[in-house]
């Protein structure tokens, strides 16, 4: 908009993945606003966009979902300026966002350099974890720690990176671990390393694993993109797996220069964020494929 103004705008909707509406509303509007953070850009105003099933289902049940995405937008700093429902057999909530970056400071997904060290902010596995739940696998304090992981907004994280200065930015969700490190290396420039004794995981994700719970989602993400991946032969398979979990607002994936690891991990600690993980660094080749080990 001007030399030092930038408009980000974005949009992410879904269907419950939780039981309690204002959980699911507080997720959904946290997957939206995580875009804008990955980004470094600083949440401006928000719109809801909502599907719901009024003959079938109390209105009730909308209000708390639409509480719970206010609750995140205003966490957030920004404000919600309307929105637009429509009659759908099907609930579906998510919100459209608009952020302010400057044009110089804006951080891309596909602008990692050889050298980076890789730092997640949130474990891996609440895919399979959300499984467990609809199946009713897990109890009622292990299915709140995957519901208040999900509802973290990524903000303190995003203002850490912003304030230190890093070279790329995406957040882990749909895609998975592996799919998410394959937009870093969109121009097949450069390979990475993972170091799998470092990557942070949740609870109970790799017992389920190794009982084949799973959403569909992850076997799909890993026959798109299985190939890149060179393993290691110790690799248990049930953690590799978690590699292409899909994630509902997952943590930030963050590539910074070698000299300033340490000073993220600081900024990211200062500003709170439950989990500081370096899982790994772009190396100069293999080039366009993952070294697990």
């Amino acid at each position: 908009m001007t030399d030092e103004i930038a408009l980000v705008q974005t949009i992410d909707f879904f269907t419950p993945i939780v039981d309690d509406p204002f959980t699911f509303g507080q997720i959904a509007a946290a997957n939206a606003l995580s875009d804008l953070y990955a980004m470094g850009a600083r949440p401006l105003s928000a719109l809801n966009l909502v599907c719901f099933p009024s003959k079938k289902m109390e209105i009730d049940v909308l209000r708390r979902v639409l509480l719970g995405g206010l609750n995140k937008v205003h966490e957030a700093g920004a404000v919600l300026l309307g929105g637009h429902s429509i009659d759908d057999p099907e609930i579906k909530y998510g919100l459209a966002v608009t952020g302010l970056a400057h044009p110089d400071k804006i951080v891309r997904n596909n602008t990692a350099k050889v050298g980076d060290k890789l730092i997640l902010t949130k474990p891996i596995g609440t895919g399979v974890i959300s499984t467990a739940v609809k199946g009713g696998l897990v109890d009622e304090r292990g299915a709140a720690k995957v519901a208040q992981t999900m509802a973290m907004l990524n903000k303190g994280a995003a203002e850490a990176m912003i304030k230190v200065g890093v070279n790329a930015c995406t957040d882990v969700t749909g895609f998975g671990l592996v799919g998410h490190l394959t937009e870093m290396m969109s121009e097949d420039r450069f390979g990475v390393r993972l170091d799998l004794d470092s990557l942070p995981l949740m609870d109970g994700a790799v017992d389920f694993m190794r009982q084949k719970i799973a959403p569909g989602g992850l076997f799909r993400n890993r026959k798109f993109w299985g190939d890149r991946i060179i393993p290691d032969d110790e690799v248990p398979q049930e953690i590799f797996n978690l590699l292409f979990d899909p994630q509902t607002s997952g943590g930030l994936l963050i590539a910074v220069e070698c000299a300033k690891c340490d000073l993220l991990r600081r900024e990211l600690a200062l500003a709170n964020v439950a989990t500081i993980a370096e899982i790994g660094e772009i190396i100069p080749e293999p080039i366009g494929r993952l070294i697990v080990r």
